[in-house]
Formats: C-alpha cells, sequence, structure tokens
C-alpha cells in the first residue's frame, strides 16, 4: 500500500549539524520535517532524591547505560556537595558513553570499564572482575529490567536509583494528526502519543521506530509498523526512511 506521505515529525531534537542525512532526505525527496520530541527529561531534585534513601557515597562502582544518566547523576551529585573519590569505578555501556564521563571528570585517573558490544552483556566479563564492588545503577522511572538481567546473572551487589523520569511535551490531536508520518524513538514516545491524542487512528499514517523496544510498543498498541530500525543491513533510523520513502514513491 502506496502511503501519501509528505509531512514527517521525527520525535527527537533536531540535528545539531546542517549536515544531517535527515535533510539530505528532506531535500531529495520534498518532504517537511519537523523535529518535535514528544518527551523529555527532567532530573530529580535533591529533596525528592532522599525520599530513596540511598548515600552515594556507600557505593564503590556506577553503572551508566546512557550520557544522560551521567548528567543527571553528577547534577545530583554537585546539589548534594559530594566528590566523588578518585578509587570510584565507572561501567559504561559503549564507549561513547564512558568518554562522554569526562565531561565530569579526569578520564585518564579513573577505572572506566565499557562493553564493546554496546549492551550489558559485553560488561560480564569486567562485572565478575570486579564482583566485589558494591555498585549503585541510575536509571529512569521508566525502564527495562534487561538493564539488571546481567548484573543479577553475576551475583552482585547493586541497587537501581530513579535519578531522573521521562515526561511527555504536550501537543493538540490537530498537531499530530496534521502529519503523514510519525517516528519514535522511544516506549515512552508511544506513550505520550495517546496521551496527546487518546483518539488517535492510524489509517493511512505511516510510523516508524527506532529500536526493538520502541517497535514492540508500537504493536503492542496495535499500530501498524511501516518502517524499523536497526535491522540487518539498515543500522539507521534515517538509513530505514530513505529506504521507505524510496520505496513508497516507487509503488506509487
Amino acid at each position: 500500500m502506496a502511503l501519501k506521505i509528505k509531512k514527517i515529525m521525527i520525535s527527537q531534537p533536531a540535528p545539531s549539524t546542517e549536515k544531517s542525512p535527515y535533510y539530505d532526505i528532506a531535500e531529495k525527496y520534498h518532504l517537511q520535517l519537523d523535529f518535535r520530541p514528544f518527551i523529555r527529561v527532567e532530573g530529580l531534585d535533591a529533596k525528592e532524591f532522599r525520599q530513596q534513601r540511598i548515600n552515594i557515597q556507600d557505593y564503590t562502582a556506577v553503572v551508566f547505560t546512557a550520557r544522560v544518566a551521567i548528567d543527571h547523576f553528577f547534577a545530583l551529585c554537585e546539589e548534594l556537595r559530594i566528590t566523588m573519590p578518585e578509587t570510584m569505578k565507572y561501567f559504561c555501556i559503549s564507549e561513547a558513553v564512558a568518554l562522554y564521563l569526562q565531561k565530569y571528570i579526569v578520564y585518564r585517573k579513573r577505572k572506566i570499564f565499557f562493553s564493546t558490544t554496546g549492551k550489558m552483556d559485553g560488561l560480564s566479563s569486567a562485572l565478575t572482575k570486579h564482583n566485589k564492588e558494591k555498585f549503585l545503577v541510575p536509571v529512569s522511572d521508566v525502564h527495562t529490567e534487561d538493564l539488571t538481567s546481567v548484573l543479577d546473572e553475576k551475583k552482585v551487589d547493586y541497587t537501581k536509583s530513579i535519578m531522573y523520569r521521562t515526561v511527555s511535551n504536550e501537543f493538540t490531536e490537530e498537531e499530530v494528526l496534521s502529519y503523514d508520518m510519525l517516528i519514535f524513538f522511544s516506549p515512552a514516545g508511544i506513550v505520550s502519543l495517546f496521551k496527546n491524542a487518546p483518539n488517535f487512528e492510524q489509517g493511512e499514517k505511516a510510523i516508524g521506530a527506532f529500536g526493538g523496544s520502541t517497535a514492540k510498543s508500537v504493536r503492542d498498541a496495535g499500530l501498524r509498523l511501516d518502517c524499523e530500525a536497526p535491522l540487518p543491513g539498515v543500522t539507521s533510523m534515517t538509513a530505514a526512511l530513505e529506504a521507505f520513502i524510496k520505496e513508497n514513491h516507487k509503488s506509487k
């Protein structure tokens, strides 16, 4: 089924550079692309954090699964006037996340480990080697249990701590319905869609999703998923979007 795609809402912030592939796609296929995040992330303040009865200084290691977790962890530390000791160990889900620590600590002087697979299982050997540490895991109020399954498997002593939350941005139902295609990057975006447009019916609107959990949320909501990444040979959302638009144009 060929869909009429002219106006697309991409539910994340606009690219920081004009050289983004999104702009190339928009120009090539004469599309209107609007970058409008369905969600935003807010950090907990010190008062909210204290209700969890967690003392950051009791821990000897921190597990970071995203750069946003690093930002909110150190923001809380600053508000609580906590300075990280040089002995603190950092376990990160990827090298990119690990390198982001340079924003807050002297990287070369710290004990930092990162997964080479981009998943928690890539930290298995490091966790085994340091299984006597006491781990703190900063998380969002919305997170999957996959995050801690490797920690459970390695039988390490860890505590999850909510340090930030996902909040829906507000849109009118008319705004949402004005688009021919919606692209999501997290399950929270689907929640936000139905919060803003409770009577949303997909009809001939196309829906794209990045990430397995996002794709699952689309399908669980009873929606048709038209464009998905990553898939074999299609690693980025821009590649999936261009392939979808190209095929859609061909079908007309």
